[in-house]
């Protein structure tokens, strides 16, 4: 172990999808484009120590947020269940290739997830594996103490265990910042009854996952000498490290928050490391860049070797629908080979380029969904900055390639996203943003979308 210096028709299907499923699947975790690499070498995982409980933790943690379905897209898609047995395969495989933390919550995958993954993982040995979950009491009717009690004793039934080994309070500074941290944790006792459970052993490890108002970020840290957090969840990869400021005034850059846990030895688990598949997906003079200085490396892997390269990372979650997309981060793992410092500076100069096209921020994590109205909110997205990041976003008509530009945006648009689904339908009550890590203001980007394919579809840019 390295320590932290160091076929049937159906099976087809699963792996390949078709080919709507394969756009869909891009943004979810590793490019689909990249070869199927099977040469993993074994035994080679990195591994990060805990120093609260001395855990050796797999640098690559696998995040159960978008598992496969029975239509070979990611489950948090559609009304499509599970695929079990898919699961099963991926976390036999992750498991035979060292990884062993798993993260998943009650709010994944339309509440389903927790079950898969106790399903999965029970054909293990307990002693081979870590379980992290979350204290996902979003919804006001679970804030009181007996509510938010409820979704804790049910992870504890659904993943079939009789302990927790890594609990998050799941997404604080989300909503209205701290008066809905307040609301879940403090005024309700919820926070003192998880002390108490880690105090009982029932969870091994107690820390957070931050999204939104940095003021609680700051107060939990600190309050760290009253709580003693066992470790802390962030976003972090090469483009929010300096620049999530810019891209959105109400986030905080990713340096900041990491310097801050490495100052107080809290270990660090980082979600987000390819930006919902922003990183897997960049522009065309991105990947040039990336495959002039590495042919043979996925365009993800610079994402991944980026997150672990920091070393107070305990782990680099990652959402992997696919086997192509876990045995290349096995690659990347098995063992990591950290940035030097001049790769890190060569990063920050893609990162400085990807800054020059105006993509969206959407990270496909779906806590805007559902609309009330219908509306697919992150395939619109999506499409968008796809379009974007490929050169099909056209000024005026008067641009040498527009008549294709036009086509391919509006051809596309109609085949990712059903035209009852699309951003014309957007009244702007606003019941999205609300939710949204990055916090996009939604109604405004999907109402300048629509604007945008009306004019192509008048021919009036």
């Amino acid at each position: 172990m390295n320590e932290k210096n160091n076929i049937s028709r159906r099976s087809f299907l699963k792996m390949m999808g078709t080919a709507g499923a394969a756009a869909g699947l891009a943004a979810c975790g590793n490019s689909t484009s990249q070869t199927v690499r099977t040469d993993i070498p074994e035994g080679q995982m990195t591994y990060r120590t805990n120093p609260s409980t001395g855990d050796k933790v797999s640098l690559l943690g696998f995040g159960m947020m978008r598992l496969p379905s029975v239509g070979g897209r990611s489950a948090r898609e559609g009304n499509e269940e599970i695929d079990q047995e898919m699961v099963n395969e991926l976390v036999d495989h992750a498991l035979a290739h060292g990884v062993n933390y798993f993260d998943t919550s009650p709010a994944y995958c339309r509440g389903k997830s927790e079950h898969a993954t106790g399903i999965a993982l029970s054909r293990h040995p307990r002693n081979t594996y870590f379980i992290a979950t979350k204290m996902s009491n979003f919804a006001p009717a679970t804030w009181t103490k007996e509510g938010s009690i409820a979704i804790y004793r049910n992870s504890l039934k659904e993943l079939q265990t009789d302990y927790i080994d890594y609990l998050l309070l799941h997404g604080v500074g989300m909503g209205s910042g701290m008066e809905e941290y307040e609301h879940r944790f403090i005024d309700n006792g919820m926070l003192d009854f998880l002390l108490a459970e880690r105090e009982a052993g029932r969870i091994r490890n107690l820390g957070f996952s931050y999204h939104g108002d940095v003021k609680v970020f700051d107060r939990l840290l600190a309050e760290h000498d009253k709580y003693h957090w066992d470790f802390a969840q962030i976003q972090m990869n090469y483009l929010d490290w300096k620049y999530a400021k810019q891209i959105n005034p109400r986030n905080t850059d990713a340096e900041y928050l990491y310097n801050e846990l490495a100052k107080r030895n809290i270990p660090v688990v980082i979600m987000e490391p390819l930006l919902g598949g922003r990183l897997s997906n960049v522009p065309d003079p991105i990947v040039a860049m990336l495959k002039q200085r590495e042919p043979e490396a996925s365009v993800a892997s610079w994402a991944f070797r980026f997150a672990g390269s920091h070393p107070d990372v305990l782990t680099v979650l990652s959402g992997m629908t696919r086997m192509e997309h876990l045995q290349d981060n096995l690659h990347t793992y098995s063992p990591l080979h950290p940035l030097s410092e001049e790769e890190f500076a060569f990063l920050q100069r893609a990162a400085d380029r990807m800054m020059q096209f105006d993509t969206i921020p959407c990270n496909d994590c779906k806590y805007c969904m559902p609309c009330p109205y219908g509306i697919d909110i992150p395939a619109i997205l999506l499409h968008y900055n796809k379009c974007l990041n490929e050169g099909n976003i056209p000024e005026s008509s008067q641009d040498a390639d527009y008549r294709r530009a036009r086509r391919a945006y509006l051809i596309g648009y109609d085949r990712s996203v059903p035209k009852l689904r699309q951003a014309n339908h957007c009244i702007g009550c606003n019941q999205c943003s609300p939710h949204c890590p990055q916090r996009i203001d939604i109604p405004a980007e999907l109402h300048r979308i629509d604007h945008f394919v009306e004019r192509l579809k008048q021919q009036t840019l």
